[in-house]
């Protein structure tokens, strides 16, 4: 079966290895040429937080916004990929095609055909996204140095997120293949279930945890590197949390095109009459706690995913 499974899925595989090689030499072509531009072109102190570095941020994300491009849509791409392209085809093909009926009626049973093919694409689909996160965490510092953990789209990229997103996708794709027998429509809910899975599971991120307060007195903005933030609001002299502070206390006027002096000097009148900001956020030093309850999150619903499927194929095995 592990010969007959490398066989039937070795294009799969081929052309899955050949995508991450081209990705690693783009990532890395990308990294090499940023150190000597950075080299060249960087003042004293840069990389670093000084406001001086600012035009050197600004020039990098301008020279490589075709890589920020592509590392921006990963996130979501690839697991859909893989959910598409390894998990929708593994059973809605057999389906199609009536392969099924030939694969399933020789010595090797229905059971250990779906456990050993699961096991070995599911196995092979975790090392590929453990790869993903090894060459994504070596090109992140040239572009990426303080989103990590703030920022869902390369959190999703980095640690062990990556293989349990893809493992994911290939048992949703598996399930879907096997519910509707049928390899387009796998494909579709598994590029549906990816984003409403996305979605969900950011928003319900912010409870990973009991997030962090902070109450600030002279800012609005967290003096923190790479937080998640949860939630904010302004805190009135007596203490009591708003949204927003009652109209006609400052004046407020609208800023014109991308200056924020109107907004600061507001900021900087509530302030001074006794107005404080807090801050609702989960801090850095979360970050594998939030990395290992999402991946478990991910893993019990891939392990649902091909319980189900597995009974489906089972239960329809004629």
């Amino acid at each position: 079966m592990i010969w007959l499974t490398w066989r039937q899925h070795r294009a799969q595989i081929l052309v899955t290895a050949g995508l991450l090689a081209a990705l690693g030499l783009l990532l890395l072509g990308s990294a090499v040429e940023a150190n000597l531009y950075i080299a060249d072109h960087a003042p004293p102190g840069c990389p670093g937080p000084a406001s001086t570095c600012w035009d050197l941020a600004a020039a990098l994300d301008d020279r490589y916004d075709a890589i920020y491009t592509i590392y921006g849509w990963m996130p979501l791409v690839a697991p859909a990929l893989i959910g598409a392209f390894w998990g929708a085809p593994l059973l809605g093909r057999e389906y199609e095609r009536g392969t099924h009926k030939l694969a399933w009626t020789q010595s090797v049973s229905v059971s250990r055909w779906l456990a050993v093919k699961l096991v070995m694409l599911g196995g092979v689909v975790i090392v590929g996204g453990l790869l993903l996160s090894a060459m994504v965490s070596l090109w992140r510092p040239i572009f990426l140095q303080k989103e990590l953990f703030g920022n869902p789209g390369v959190f999703n990229m980095v640690g062990v997120a990556p293989a349990a997103w893809w493992l994911y996708a290939f048992m949703l794709g598996t399930a879907a293949g096997a519910m509707f027998r049928r390899t387009l429509p796998a494909m579709a809910l598994v590029v549906a279930g990816i984003t409403v899975t996305m979605i969900a599971l950011f928003n319900l991120s912010a409870h990973y945890a009991e997030p962090a307060r902070a109450v600030l007195s002279d800012a609005t903005v967290l003096d923190n590197p790479d937080p998640r933030l949860v939630s904010e609001a302004w805190i009135d002299p007596a203490g009591k949390e708003l949204t927003n502070p009652p109209t006609g206390i400052c004046p407020h006027r609208p800023d014109v095109g991308q200056s924020n002096r109107n907004q600061q000097a507001y900021e900087r009148c509530l302030f001074g009459k006794g107005y404080r900001y807090a801050v609702y956020f989960h801090p850095p030093t979360r970050f594998w706690r939030f990395q290992w309850t999402e991946a478990a999150i991910l893993t019990a619903a891939s392990l649902a995913f091909a319980g189900l499927a597995i009974h489906r194929t089972l239960r329809n095995k004629a």
